[in-house]
This record gives C-alpha cells, sequence and structure tokens, in this order.
C-alpha cells in the first residue's frame, strides 16, 4: 500500500518544506535524504529512513525501483508524489525523484573509540558553508578517515547541501561533536598528533610524519584556525602557494592534505589499496 499526495497544501508536503529551514529541522531532530546516492549511503550506513517521497517521472535511472523497494524492507513509509508537489519539497535545482525523512544522530567523543592503529581523524573547526562542510566528509571517507571531529560548527550538520555535497557520506562516518576544549584533551589524551593547517609557518605538509596518530585540523574559510588549536598543535603544515592566493579553499586543502596522509601510510605498508570501483553516479 501506499500514499498519494497531489495537493500543494497538503500538510506532509507544507512540513517537508519547512523543515528545509534549520530552525524547524533542529526543533524536530529532522534531516532531509534526497537522491539516489544520499539513500543509498544511508542504508548502506544503517541510517534509518522513516519517510521515503517519490515521483517516478523524475527518476534518472533504471535503479531507483529497487532502491525503493530497500527502503520499504527496512521500514520506510511510502508516498508518491506529483512532479509539483515534489518539485516543492525539493531542494535540488534538477530532482531525482526521491526524497527520504531521518532522524538526526548526535554523538560525543565516546564515538571515537575504539582507536585504530594508527589513527586518523579529521577536525573541522567552525567551518562554515555547508558545501565545505560536506565536500570535506566525502574527501575523508575517500582518504580512511577514521572519524571527523566537528568542532564549534556554525553550520548544522544535516543542512541538505552538507548531505548533498557529501553525496550521503554524511551517513556512513563516524561524526562527533565537541567543543575544542574538550577536542584537544581528548586528542592529546589518547596520544594522537595534532597537525593543524596554517600558512604560518614554514614546514611543507610533504615534510610531515603522518604515520603515526594523527588529527588532522582545518579552519575557518575566513579566519583560519583558533590560536586554540595553533597553540596546542604539536606540529603546523602549509601548502606551498606560488601564485598570487595566499590560501586555498577549506575543502580544497582538505583533500589535498587527507591524501598525503594516506600516500605516506600506503607507501609505509600501512594501508593498502582496495581498488573498489566506484558507483557510476559517482564519476
Amino acid at each position: 500500500m501506499m500514499d498519494v499526495l497531489s495537493s500543494l497544501q497538503n500538510p506532509r508536503v507544507k512540513q517537508i518544506v519547512k523543515w528545509r529551514d534549520r530552525r524547524d529541522r533542529d526543533r524536530d531532530q529532522k534531516v532531509l535524504i534526497e537522491g539516489y546516492r544520499a539513500l543509498v549511503r544511508a542504508l548502506e550506513g544503517a541510517y534509518p529512513i522513516e519517510e521515503l517521497y517519490i515521483c517516478p517521472e523524475l527518476y534518472q535511472g533504471v535503479n531507483e525501483p529497487a532502491l525503493v523497494e530497500r527502503c520499504v524492507a527496512q521500514g520506510a513509509r511510502l508516498f508518491q508524489v506529483t512532479s509539483a508537489a515534489f518539485a516543492k519539497m525539493s531542494y535540488r535545482d534538477r530532482p531525482e525523484g526521491l526524497l527520504g525523512i531521518g532522524t538526526q544522530r548526535h554523538t560525543g567523543l565516546e564515538a571515537l573509540l575504539p582507536l585504530k592503529s594508527p589513527a586518523f581523524f579529521l577536525v573541522a573547526e567552525q567551518i562554515e558553508k555547508p558545501g565545505n562542510l560536506g565536500t570535506m566528509l566525502r574527501s575523508s571517507d575517500a582518504a580512511g578517515v577514521d572519524a571527523l571531529i566537528l568542532c564549534d560548527a556554525r553550520t548544522d550538520l544535516y543542512n541538505p547541501n552538507v548531505v548533498r555535497a557529501s553525496t550521503g557520506n554524511l551517513f556512513t562516518q563516524v561524526i562527533a561533536e565537541a567543543t575544542t576544549a574538550d577536542a584537544i584533551a581528548w586528542l592529546k589524551g589518547h596520544g594522537v598528533a595534532i597537525v593543524a593547517s596554517t600558512p604560518h609557518t614554514d614546514l611543507l605538509y610533504t615534510a610531515a610524519d603522518f604515520t603515526g596518530p594523527v588529527a588532522l585540523v582545518m579552519g575557518a574559510e575566513e579566519f583560519g584556525l583558533s590560536p586554540q588549536w595553533l597553540e596546542a598543535a604539536d606540529c603546523r603544515v602549509r601548502l606551498p602557494m606560488m601564485g598570487a592566493a595566499d590560501s586555498l579553499n577549506v575543502a580544497t586543502a582538505t583533500a589535498l592534505l587527507l591524501y598525503e596522509v594516506l600516500r605516506q601510510r600506503m607507501d609505509a605498508g600501512i594501508v593498502v589499496d582496495t581498488g573498489a570501483v566506484p558507483d557510476a553516479r559517482d564519476c
């Protein structure tokens, strides 16, 4: 059985539109999971999808019905909506006809235990733009980061653009939320070296040793890392800048630094490339 929604004034349609606003989303602790890849990642991460809204005429491939069956089999309540109603609910320019509703999950530093050996963390301090945070999550997943530590966030973790930019990897990764002070104390207490990314140092990122337990710390787009992180760092590293620009986009810089950690660990035999074949929609 499937409920069919056609009116733009339907209370469920109007409620989903409200959840695009952070205040309403946080009040009800909901997350919008839109698109094929995001929903696949949510299923892979055992992230419960409570409701699923579909518009078959907007599907972009042939795999959507099987995905819908998987969602329903795991407990999602199914609704079919018209293209007009779906367009009203969607936050995408090109809706794919798939929109799930889930409940937010918030975990602290206890979620990082037990530590892998050697530990590999990404710390994001005061990141402001949801697209950057989502891209950082996507890169951290690709580089094999154990977990992301989100400190003093200025954007909400469950912003729809975080979901979109992460291609759903928000739901497959371990994410701990903490204050800067608590995160520093926790990392030092567990013997994890803190590596701060900053242009104000002479040490190039390729000259640092990333083969031991490490937490790579990236700061806000406009001002970089706070003095707390810079003072707590075991080392500070920079990317070479050969032109007029004095910095890179934080998501781009994060990807470069994460892959340097991965390169060193692969060269040392700590990590082996699995040769995983990406989903065609990831290309």
